[in-house]
């Protein structure tokens, strides 16, 4: 959850003044002008998005051109602001963004706003490089800088920025190589996929390294029912589902791969257990009467996993992403702009039943007193 005050925090469920505020730069980010007036803003935090933050504004009374805004190098910030009784307005950020899109219009522009992950996605390598060997942190620095020269870079805790990473040729993806890519022969090649983490420009607009988010993380939010809930809307879907990953790393260099190793899902409580032991002994389940077992594996072999604890937090996080989405909860909210996509909720989905729940999207109209989320969770099995 986004940085904020006690008092802003309580403001969400308050009775508050809503304003909202916007800027443009032409040099990165340096420097940021004033837009007379935000006409209206929507921004669509979504984590499953390849850009985690999009959205749309209309900007009233900005010059346009080359010395104004432009879609070919000017960057829009926008913030969400929070003013409960007796405080000043505190300001919540609420993305940093290329523009994909401008219509001019009469006082001004609407345009379409992509998060700085497209800024990198568009800045391809015009000849195949060699990067590494050298630690993940150096490396990602290097690839994020030349597309967004200045921009910082930050590692959470858990995103293990000191990981060596093996020399790899890079054809021309440059997000591919910094997220998730694949080499010729369909091997990954992305860092942050070989940490178990994600990448992601956040709502300041700082290239960020992140451990996946899991249910065991802290709680940011309680939801009760009748007060910030509405309606909620629940579904439960096995597409994308795995409860078993074998993963495993080999740099075709010759040097002894490392792997495969193999996590599941090892809670029998769960819906999508795997049983004790899956691949020594896959009939053990069966053997003690949980004849609804099922297993849904898949492979997973990355260039840039060298060793085999690296392989297990590679595996833990591919698993905790693909558990997580056989059950998901759609709810109206009171618009919380700190909410992050990876952040976790508990949710009190009926009197007196609350569900603890991985926020996906929250997506919502800067100035608007609602707000719409999409979570999922694990499926457990009632005892």
């Amino acid at each position: 959850m986004l940085q904020a005050s006690a008092r802003a925090f309580a403001a969400v469920t308050q009775a508050a003044r809503r304003p909202i505020r916007a800027a443009w730069s032409n040099d990165s980010g340096q420097t940021w002008v004033p837009v007379p007036r935000l006409a209206a803003a929507e921004v669509r935090p979504d984590r499953t998005a390849e850009c985690r933050y999009s959205g749309t504004a209309d900007l009233i009374g900005v010059p346009l051109g080359p010395s104004g805004v432009n879609s070919v190098i000017t960057q829009v910030r926008l913030w969400q602001g929070l003013q409960g009784p007796r405080m000043d307005v505190e300001w919540i950020p609420a993305g940093v963004y290329v523009i994909d899109q401008l219509t001019r219009t009469r006082h001004g522009a609407t345009v379409e706003l992509l998060g700085r992950e497209d800024a990198i996605r568009s800045a391809q390598l015009p000849v195949p490089r060699t990067v590494g060997p050298d630690s993940a942190q150096a490396l990602a620095e290097v690839l994020i800088g030349e597309a967004l020269p200045g921009v910082p870079v930050a590692w959470l805790p858990g995103a293990t920025p000191g990981t060596g990473v093996p020399a790899f040729v890079v054809e021309e993806d440059r997000w591919g190589a910094l997220s998730g890519g694949t080499d010729t022969t369909g091997v990954g090649t992305g860092i942050a996929a070989a940490l178990g983490a994600d990448v992601y420009a956040d709502a300041d607009g700082v290239m960020t390294f992140a451990p996946v988010p899991t249910l065991a993380d802290p709680v940011v939010w309680r939801i009760p029912y009748g007060v910030a809930l509405v309606e909620p809307a629940e579904q439960e879907t096995a597409e994308g589902l795995v409860n078993l990953w074998a993963i495993s790393g080999d740099g075709g260099d010759g040097a002894e791969a490392v792997g495969p190793v193999y996590v599941w899902d090892d809670d029998p409580n769960s819906l999508t257990y795997a049983g004790p032991d899956p691949v020594a002994d896959p009939l053990a389940p069966q053997r003690d009467g949980l004849t609804g077992v099922r297993i849904r594996s898949e492979r997973y072999a990355s260039a840039l996993i060298t060793d085999i604890g690296q392989a297990y937090d590679v595996g833990r996080a591919r698993l905790a992403d693909s558990l997580g989405i056989q059950a998901s909860l759609s709810f109206t909210s009171a618009c919380n702009p700190m909410l992050e996509p990876g952040d976790v909720v508990e949710v009190e989905v009926r009197p007196g039943e609350w569900q603890r729940h991985i926020i996906d999207s929250c997506p919502y109209s800067l100035g608007s007193a609602t707000q719409s989320c999409t979570t999922r969770t694990t499926t457990r099995r009632l005892t």
